[in-house]
């Protein structure tokens, strides 16, 4: 069991809190004014009004979904670097991602997105759990973790080849533009129904995830030494790539490519986990949530239209951060 200090869980709470702030600011926030209060009172008494419908339908999606994709971001990225003992790794390295983003893109490509918006992340899911059942059975035969990251970055490279065959082949401009949108990543548009679809395999991820927290802690010191403390190596790549694939993998479906959360909000908290990979974990996913619900907001508020991209915001904040980093990394191998 994980010694705990006394400013950890305070840490929690504090995250906790403040995503909770952020969620009713999101609920509260747009690009039209709402009384959120009686919106609330109407929409928990059934009345259909104006103010009732703008937040079930259009704003507690948005805000649940902030939550779900934040905290899978956080929490795969912390996982990873840890898993990993890179600082550089991020939720995305394994392949997941790409095929989430490409099974949505083949989904728009055959038209089939005009029938039901449930099929484009359906499709993002189904590509996501056939890569991450991939992967699960190359780490089930104890290939190295390097062979994981190679497969990961062939499947990436793959799957980026792909989607740019597939807007190139494009026989509908408009079509080729949706899809250019769609892969900037957003939260806007997405309703209840798109919610459930995620909650289960997120939930699920989640859990694989969070159970790592004391072999992470153990490879600190390195596998060899991780082995002699009693943790299969073999079993414990299997559950990484399976919680990424189901967590990263939907969250990727639901709001296509939201870079750099994953990244950033591990080293934005390992200060204050006395850089403890298994504290990270939990702190990691509800500062994600965080971020990705401020960013949100933000996309709300700038003046802008069309509005900008989630994806383009957290890039815009992300890419800073990373050469930072880079920055500070070179300088320390001095």
């Amino acid at each position: 069991m994980t010694t705990r200090t006394p400013g950890y869980p305070i840490l929690l709470a504090g995250l906790a809190v403040l995503a909770v702030v952020l969620f009713g600011a999101s609920l509260a926030i747009g690009y039209a004014p709402l009384g959120l209060a009686g919106a609330i009172r109407e929409a928990v008494a059934g009345e259909r009004t104006v103010d009732a419908l703008v937040l079930v339908q259009l704003r507690l999606p948005r805000a649940l979904l902030g939550l779900l994709v934040g905290f899978s971001l956080g929490l795969a990225g912390a996982v990873m670097q840890g898993f990993l003992r890179n600082p550089l790794a991020e939720p995305g390295i394994i392949g997941v991602s790409g095929a989430a983003a490409l099974g949505a893109v083949l989904v728009f490509y055959s038209g089939l997105a005009a029938t039901s918006s449930i099929l484009l992340p359906a499709g993002g899911i189904t590509a996501a759990l056939a890569v991450g059942a991939l992967l699960f059975a190359v780490a089930g035969r104890g290939l190295s973790t390097t062979t994981l990251i190679l497969a990961g970055v062939a499947i990436n490279s793959l799957a980026g080849a792909l989607i740019s065959l597939a807007l190139n082949l494009s026989p509908n401009p408009y079509a080729a533009t949706e899809i250019m949108f769609w892969l900037m990543g957003s939260l806007a548009d997405r309703s209840l129904a798109h919610v459930g679809l995620v909650l289960v395999p997120m939930a699920a991820g989640w859990a694989l995830m969070l159970s790592t927290g004391r072999v992470l802690d153990a490879l600190t010191l390195g596998e060899d030494t991780a082995r002699t403390l009693g943790f299969g190596m073999r079993r414990t790549r299997a559950v990484v790539v399976a919680g990424v694939a189901l967590a990263v993998g939907s969250a990727t479906a639901i709001a296509g490519v939201i870079g750099f959360v994953g990244l950033v909000v591990p080293h934005l908290v390992r200060p204050f986990v006395e850089n403890r990979p298994g504290r990270l974990l939990l702190a990691s996913g509800l500062a994600g949530a965080s971020l990705t619900l401020a960013a949100d907001i933000a996309v709300r508020l700038i003046p802008s239209r069309p509005e900008l991209q989630l994806g383009v915001v957290t890039a815009i904040v992300g890419a800073p951060f990373l050469f930072g980093l880079i920055w500070r990394l070179r300088r320390s191998e001095r």
